[in-house]
């Protein structure tokens, strides 16, 4: 069986047995495809810690970032830890490669002041206005990243307790408190909320088009926003994640 064919099977055992999300499926088959390249046309078997000690040697010398080597090494841990778990293979040669030291960073947050001007600068009468306010004020109050927030459904919304159940990495369901002003909000949104398309129906957040609102699309109404309340810092969805946990 070619490397190629094994990526394959790995891929679907992380769609269909570890529930894995989208978008590591997609990091997972792009990191693999990079490996194999690297590698040539060998079998599994072939590969010795070396020849992984010699991949990330290349992507350093390619200015990856500690983080990225970190993340393909982890890749390539699992993916022959599949390959030993399908009894393909009798050991993990990625196992004995030590992962890479990462540089320490501190977060990034908005103080409360800045938070305040920012969703002060959101909102107003229009629908898209309504949302737009509904999103920050959640984003905030719940500390919930950006792909939980677009994958919330009218279902997950529960004004009268101030909960949402919100699906996260690997597919987890947890239940989260709001605060009261993304309560209201988010009501006073929904009572404007129209144009819904198909299978979007349910979905809480929409775009004009009446479909579910992505990643992309939330980055860009808050720059909006935060471009009508004067912010000086280059603001991201995440931002608001590090405030809400600072200002806990």
């Amino acid at each position: 069986m070619t490397l190629l064919d094994l990526r394959e099977r790995f891929l679907l055992y992380l769609d269909g047995e570890k529930n894995a999300s989208p978008h590591t499926i997609k990091n997972y088959a792009i990191d693999l495809a990079e490996f194999f390249a690297f590698v040539g046309e060998r079998r599994a078997a072939e590969i010795d810690y070396l020849e992984i000690r010699k991949f990330l040697a290349h992507l350093k010398g390619k200015s990856y970032s500690k983080s990225t080597i970190s993340r393909k090494l982890a890749c390539l841990r699992s993916f022959f830890k599949f390959l030993v778990r399908e009894n393909l293979l009798s050991a993990n040669p990625a196992s004995a490669v030590a992962t890479p030291k990462r540089e320490k960073r501190l977060p990034v947050f908005l103080d409360v002041e800045e938070v305040t001007r920012l969703l002060d600068a959101a909102g107003g009468d229009a629908p898209a206005a309504k949302r737009d306010k509904a999103i920050l004020e959640t984003l905030y109050t719940s500390g919930i990243r950006v792909s939980e927030l677009v994958g919330l459904n009218l279902a997950d919304v529960d004004l009268l307790s101030g909960m949402l159940r919100v699906r996260g990495k690997g597919k987890k369901e947890r239940i989260v408190p709001i605060g009261r002003k993304a309560q209201d909000a988010i009501e006073s949104y929904l009572e404007k909320r129209t144009g819904t398309n198909g299978k979007s129906r349910d979905a809480l957040f929409l775009n004009k088009n009446g479909t579910r609102l992505t990643d992309r699309s939330v980055r860009r109404v808050l720059l909006k926003v935060a471009s009508r309340a004067s912010l000086a810092k280059e603001i991201s969805p995440h931002m608001l994640r590090h405030s809400f946990a600072t200002h806990l």
